[in-house]
């Protein structure tokens, strides 16, 4: 069986400490933020921006947790910790990556934010 693309418990948990309506904002504001991140690491990895990767990749790690995306946190974490250098031309791939993981969780917030 497939682990699901957010951990209900944790999301439950965030709803419980934040409140159903804060975390609505919180997924309209992550909805809006991700794309732009994922854009900002794509201009990192063409530009061999090193800081810029680390920034954007644990920011969207930061963000998965947040809301029990955890296959989306652990592959943020990864680019976090993974020099860019290291990666090298593999970089767009892994944001590529990233980004279908992004997808399925922005297709389930969404879904979430309107239950």
């Amino acid at each position: 069986m497939s682990q699901p693309v957010i951990d209900g418990e944790v999301f439950a948990d965030l709803q419980e400490t934040a409140g159903v309506e804060f975390v609505v904002e919180l997924i309209d504001s992550f909805l809006e933020d991700a794309p732009q991140g994922l854009a900002a690491l794509r201009r990192a990895a063409a530009t061999g921006d090193a800081t810029a990767w680390t920034r954007q990749a644990h920011s969207l790690k930061s963000n998965g947790l947040t809301f029990g995306a955890t296959a989306l946190a652990a592959a943020a974490r990864e680019l976090e910790h993974t020099p860019l250098a290291e990666l090298g031309a593999a970089a767009p791939a892994r944001v590529d990556a990233l980004a279908a993981l992004f997808a399925a969780v922005a297709a389930d917030l969404k879904e979430r934010r309107h239950a």
